[in-house]
């Protein structure tokens, strides 16, 4: 009898220990491996003008900084065409000056002096003309006179209308029109001169980031086009390791997930990294990086961003991603 109760309660102890197990594994964290590559950004670098190559300061394997000369081109030539557009826009700007502070105090009160001297000069060529012409019936003056008289008045008479006309324009200023096309021509000389000093200063190229130099183009005293790849440039910051995940265990990976990252150079002092970037299109895995289980399955490709990378990873270098329990 006590056999039979013994075998019962063992059952039942058994049965608790296998649901607990169960529940323990449901909640304890799964140790999951990918494999993936560190993926480095490259940059192909270029002058944004044509020119000769006068100066070389880094070759290939430098380290460079954000912000260092890589090299030069003959300024002169960009130097020569912002002094010309200095000179045009100090030009320029001056007339645009005139034009909208109006005409000096001293240019109007000389058209004034200028109209009141015509107008004497008609009155005195009309007095002329009436006494002559008034002696015609006496036959004392020929016609001839009375005509020569009558074109000198004539004249006189024009000019008082082209001084009074000059003085009116003195007086009133430039008109609106005037004033546009001064201010479109001054905006126009400035642009000109940024255009030539922003020539002179991409006649140097500086690196944009922190990287090394991986390959130079360019030799001392060659000519180059604006857009020829000059540099090639390896960035050292963000490193980027590019791995796959299959849809099993993508909820893994979500963006912000802590990984441990070993490489096989220094297999006991892994990277740490952050899952940055899930793809959302599922691809067939890489040659590169599938495994036997692999072969054929499709996986999702992530970016993890590496929080303490250096000089050891290397463009391409295979990476075993563990996640961080």
């Amino acid at each position: 009898m006590k056999k039979q109760i013994v075998i019962p309660v063992l059952a039942i102890v058994h049965g608790f220990g296998g649901f607990y197990l169960y529940k323990f594994s449901l909640s304890a964290p799964e140790s999951v491996t990918l494999y993936g590559s560190v993926d480095i950004r490259e940059a192909a670098l270029a002058f944004r003008v044509s020119g000769r190559v006068a100066d070389i300061k880094v070759d290939e394997g430098d380290a460079v900084k954000a912000g260092d000369a890589l090299a030069a081109l003959d300024t002169e030539p960009f130097q020569n065409t912002a002094d010309a557009a200095d000179a045009a826009l100090a030009s320029i700007s001056a007339r645009n000056s005139l034009i909208h502070s109006g005409n000096r105090a001293e240019d109007v009160a000389q058209a004034k002096a200028k109209m009141e001297a015509s107008d004497a000069a008609l009155i005195n060529a009309q007095q002329q003309y009436d006494r002559v012409s008034a002696l015609i019936p006496s036959g004392i003056v020929s016609q001839d006179q009375v005509d020569t008289l009558k074109a000198a008045r004539d004249l006189a008479a024009a000019n008082l209308r082209a001084a009074e006309e000059q003085y009116k324009a003195l007086g009133v200023g430039f008109r609106a029109e005037e004033k546009a096309e001064s201010d479109g021509l001054l905006k126009q000389a400035q642009a000109n001169l940024e255009i030539s000093r922003l020539a002179v200063q991409d006649a140097t190229l500086r690196a944009p980031s922190d990287g090394y130099i991986l390959t130079r183009a360019i030799e001392k005293g060659m000519m180059v086009q604006a857009g020829t790849s000059a540099f090639s440039l390896s960035l050292t910051s963000p490193v980027w390791i590019r791995a796959y995940v299959d849809e099993p265990q993508i909820g893994l990976f979500n963006t912000g997930t802590k990984v441990i990252l070993y490489t096989d150079s220094r297999p006991k002092q892994p990277y740490h990294g952050t899952v940055g970037f899930v793809s959302p299109t599922a691809e067939f895995t890489p040659k590169s990086v599938e495994t036997a289980d692999l072969r054929t399955a499709l996986v999702y490709r992530i970016r993890i961003v590496v929080d303490d990378p250096d000089a050891m990873l290397r463009q391409g270098m295979p990476i075993t991603v563990k996640r961080l329990e």
